[in-house]
């Protein structure tokens, strides 16, 4: 006879439910792989915000490299010269400046070219008393009538006209 179907009296056959046991095991794996969680997502905010604050102090450290290049610029007399003269149209002796403004009422940038001047000059309408000084003028001083075309060889004029 096989061994399962023989009883032992005072035993009680296995279910293949979860046993109080097993349960405990269960809760605890949970309560474990929860703490674990947390704790390694934190770990991972830890590492993401080190990495952050790396980079900012690669980007500060780049940008203290470039203002110790631009201070060593400025103990150059010839830079600081070259400095005056663009940024506040410092001359020197001898020498005349002048702006041009734009049609906007603000100076051209410094490195115009004289293109970009002519094209201001032509956009610049001219002022109304310009125009009435002019008329003014020709009043004054009308132009000399033009001359009327020579007569032709034959007797008529240029416009068709015969001669009587």
């Amino acid at each position: 006879m096989p061994a399962s179907a023989t009883a032992r009296p005072g035993v009680r056959p296995r279910s293949t439910r979860f046993t109080g046991r097993a349960a405990i095991l269960v809760l605890v794996l949970a309560v474990l792989t929860v703490s674990y969680a947390s704790s390694l997502r934190a770990y991972l905010q830890q590492r993401s915000h080190i990495e952050d604050l790396k980079s900012q102090i690669a980007e500060r450290q780049a940008s203290i490299n470039a203002l110790e290049r631009e201070k060593r610029r400025w103990e150059d007399p010839a830079y600081v010269r070259a400095q005056a003269r663009e940024r506040f149209g410092y001359l020197l002796p001898g020498e005349t400046g002048f702006e041009v403004i734009g049609p906007d009422g603000r100076p051209l940038e410094p490195q115009a070219t004289l293109s970009d001047v002519e094209d201001v000059i032509k956009e610049m309408p001219t002022p109304w008393w310009t125009s009435a000084w002019d008329s003014m003028e020709l009043a004054g001083n009308p132009p000399p009538p033009r001359e009327e075309p020579a007569d032709l060889v034959d007797g008529t004029k240029a416009d068709g006209a015969t001669r009587e």
